[in-house]
């Protein structure tokens, strides 16, 4: 008898301790949305426009944020 890998899966799945079922979750959650959403693409970049829509920035965090990023650079007056 040959088993199919769904049912593999769920074999492997029942070994995993309780405690540690929403992890394994969060992880198939992202797998199966990255194999789904991977096969629908068609090569066109989506936008971004709106993602920050009614946030607010900080000079100071922006500085900050580019120093973790770019520490090589020397701090420019901004």
């Amino acid at each position: 008898m040959q088993t199919n890998y769904k049912e593999k899966i769920l074999q492997e799945i029942e070994k995993i301790p309780d405690d540690k079922l929403g992890n394994i979750y969060k992880i198939i959650h992202l797998l199966t949305g990255e194999i789904t959403t991977g096969a629908k693409r068609t090569g066109k970049r989506t936008s971004l426009r709106g993602i920050w829509k009614g946030s607010q920035i900080d000079e100071f965090l922006f500085t900050e944020a580019k120093k973790s990023l770019f520490p090589y650079e020397k701090s420019r007056g901004v």
